[in-house]
């Protein structure tokens, strides 16, 4: 019987992997469910399971250090909303980088690729096939390395935002609070963070501690002194620019 551990800081993530995981392979044995990188990792030493599904930001270690310093020990498949690792999980190894929220569809081919590699005829897959398959993800992953979804908390509740929901983020200590048109909610992330994985041309930093989603900006307001105030469409609050970043709107 194959054996697997799942590994997610999001206590929902980690239940829908377990189901969606009982539905695609029954016959796989989840030994192991941790929600922290540091368990994971204790898990892979312990359990050396036949493949190891791990989100990439987990608190403690990562999902990229626990498949670095579990090197050999696990097939690793990462689960994540972030496009901007793939390149460095297929250089650890990883037979698959599943993006948030799972489909059913991808999660099955992952699972095929586990089980060509666990035994039968196709143990070991032609090695030319898995060079283009490589290859083709590879220039995937380089063309888009963008933030498709936040993952961010209400209350004792998780959310997961696509990111064409996002009206601005704005830093908030040591979290970053997202804002929709109807919500908000904090994510463990600094705003630097978010900042990479978005596409500049979609996203105004307007502020050292705000981004703006340009297309939910419905004007700006300049005053007597030469500040400039941003209206929102479907926000009532106004955001203010800071001199650094007033230059975006000169032609408004």
């Amino acid at each position: 019987m194959p054996t697997a551990i799942i590994a997610d800081d999001e206590d929902l993530a980690l239940d829908e992997l377990r189901a969606m995981l009982a539905e695609a392979w029954p016959e796989l044995d989840v030994i192991a469910a941790c929600d922290n990188g540091t368990e994971a990792l204790e898990a892979i030493m312990r359990h050396q399971p036949d493949v190891a599904f791990l989100d990439i930001r987990m608190p403690g270690l990562t999902g990229l250090d626990v498949a670095q310093a579990a090197a050999g020990k696990s097939r690793v498949i990462f689960t994540t909303a972030y496009d901007a690792h793939a390149i460095k999980a297929f250089d650890l190894g990883a037979l698959d980088y599943l993006l948030k929220p799972l489909t059913k569809a991808r999660l099955e081919q992952a699972i095929e690729r586990v089980r060509e590699r666990l035994g039968g005829n196709g143990a070991t897959p032609d090695w030319m096939r898995m060079v283009s398959e490589l290859d083709r993800r590879l220039a995937q992953a380089r063309q888009s390395e963008k933030l498709r979804w936040i993952s961010a908390s209400i209350g004792d509740t998780i959310h997961l935002y696509s990111i064409e929901e996002v009206v601005y983020f704005e830093s908030d200590l040591k979290y970053t609070r997202v804002v929709t048109e109807k919500d908000e909610a904090l994510v463990r992330l600094t705003l630097k963070e978010i900042q990479n994985g978005l596409d500049p041309d979609q996203f105004w930093q307007v502020h050292r501690a705000t981004i703006v989603r340009a297309s939910a900006i419905a004007c700006a307001r300049r005053d007597e002194a030469g500040g400039i105030t941003l209206e929102l469409r479907d926000r009532d609050e106004k955001i203010k620019v800071s001199r650094a970043y007033a230059w975006r709107f000169k032609g408004m």
